[in-house]
């Protein structure tokens, strides 16, 4: 048996065959990033001439027409907890630039530290229309569907952007939202996100960079090959289109919400974009343990949603593939020359996106193996169950199915009980919503 044919040598050589696939993708998905960001730089240089152009009298009419021509939006924002950096993020939504604007904050529990976030930015922003529901009347398992569907009695728009709590924004990100949205034959309207670690702590950036040299590639290369998907950072519509999907209840029973939302709109002949406005995720996660619970949650839905995506994303750790070669090789230089290889690539494309989305450098280089491992576990772990935790729930995630007429069955079960199965259970009794409007003050007991 010659080394050429020796197993240990053809297992590495098809290590190192799906590393440079892996490659040749990190530079088409940088590639992607750096379109977008032209893209987004030529909307934000657009808009930023139409208000330079309300400097003049004679623009200063068609100025202001153009802002009333714009439909007023009520957005929706469920809380839970006081998450880092929310009031930072909750900011940037109120300090918009947008001529109507309502926003409506949710929480389910009368003694949720968001309550008081919420209170402090009604002070300081008195002129604006904000409203806070609480309600902790559930509808499902999936909490944030539930809250939503509590909130929603309370929007008085039929524009609606829904966006969760930890999202960070530009200042013309709803301009961006709502002229996307208008464009004929578009039924929701997405955004592209990066991570921003609320500390320097190591799980933060390894959370962030997942997110930016992984994830925000991949959506973008997914895009340019057919896919529509739509993101939990934003998801905005006309209310007529929610009813005609069969309203939020058709996704109160499933984790992958917005990826729910997405088929039920394209499945009514409307198309899913992308705003030319990158916006922001908080990356919050503190310890080892919380982290891979975290990514285990995402990688166990994303393979139920979509199995066979799912597993063809493995090439986008091109360096857990190559260090697999001089693991299996040792003794051949040429495994050691490909990893360097793969490593140096690796680093210039997570750099240039790092600059181009005007992100710190998120992960030192030197860890960027640990990173693409870190991911190829919890990969691998992700087809060892269903049970995932999320928000205090331990939940089993079962697979998509669009059913009869369309509909949905529920993707979410209790670990106590099975929700494909049993009848749904009565709903209990809860104590009558809290609405609090910009000019209103809390009250315990109302």
């Amino acid at each position: 048996m010659t080394a050429l044919t020796h197993p240990m040598m053809v297992l590495a050589a098809g290590a190192g065959c799906v590393a440079m696939l892996g490659c040749v993708q990190a530079v088409a998905g940088t590639w992607m990033v750096d379109r977008f960001d032209r893209r987004a730089r030529r909307a934000t240089r657009a808009a930023s001439a139409l208000a330079s152009s309300a400097l003049a009298s004679s623009a200063l009419a068609s100025s202001a027409l153009a802002s009333s021509r714009l439909p007023a939006v009520t957005v929706l924002k469920p809380l839970h907890g006081d998450e880092p950096m929310l009031e930072q993020a909750l900011i940037q939504f109120i300090e918009q630039d947008y001529p109507h604007l309502q926003i409506v904050f949710g929480v389910q529990d009368p003694a949720d530290p968001a309550i008081a976030v919420v209170q402090r930015l009604r002070q300081l922003y008195p002129g604006r229309d904000l409203s806070l529901v609480v309600d902790p009347t559930p509808h499902g398992p999936n909490r944030k569907i539930g809250n939503l569907i509590n909130m929603l009695p309370h929007a008085v728009h039929d524009l609606l952007v829904i966006s969760d709590s930890d999202i960070h924004v530009a200042p013309d990100y709803l301009r961006q939202v709502v002229t996307t949205l208008l464009q004929p034959g578009v039924g929701l309207v997405t955004t592209l996100y990066r991570g921003v670690p609320a500390s320097s702590n190591l799980m933060q950036r390894l959370a962030a960079c997942q997110i930016n040299h992984n994830f925000m590639p991949g959506v973008l290369l997914s895009r340019l090959l057919g896919r529509q998907d739509c993101l939990g950072s934003t998801m905005a519509l006309q209310r007529s289109t929610l009813a005609a999907v069969g309203g939020l209840s058709m996704l109160s029973g499933h984790v992958a919400d917005d990826s729910v939302l997405g088929r039920l709109v394209r499945a009514q002949g409307l198309r899913i974009e992308i705003a030319p406005s990158l916006t922001a995720t908080t990356t919050a996660e503190t310890s080892a343990a919380e982290l891979f619970a975290h990514e285990l949650r995402w990688g166990r839905t994303v393979r139920m949603v979509e199995p066979v995506g799912y597993g063809l994303s493995a090439v986008q750790f091109p360096l857990f593939w190559a260090a697999l070669a001089p693991l299996l090789a040792p003794a051949s230089a040429w495994t050691w020359l490909l990893f360097a290889s793969v490593w140096i690539l690796r680093g210039v494309a997570a750099g240039r996106i790092d600059r181009l989305t005007g992100a710190a450098r998120v992960l030192p280089s030197l860890l960027l193996p640990f990173r693409d491992w870190l991911s190829a576990v919890v990969m691998a772990a992700s087809f060892t169950g269903r049970r995932v935790a999320w928000r205090g729930q331990t939940l089993h995630v079962s697979g998509w199915n669009a059913g009869v007429a369309g509909h949905a069955p529920p993707i979410l079960a209790p670990v106590s009980s099975t929700l494909a199965a049993a009848s749904p259970a009565p709903r209990p009794l809860a104590p009558r919503p809290i609405l609090v409007h910009a000019h209103q003050t809390l009250a315990q007991g109302d």
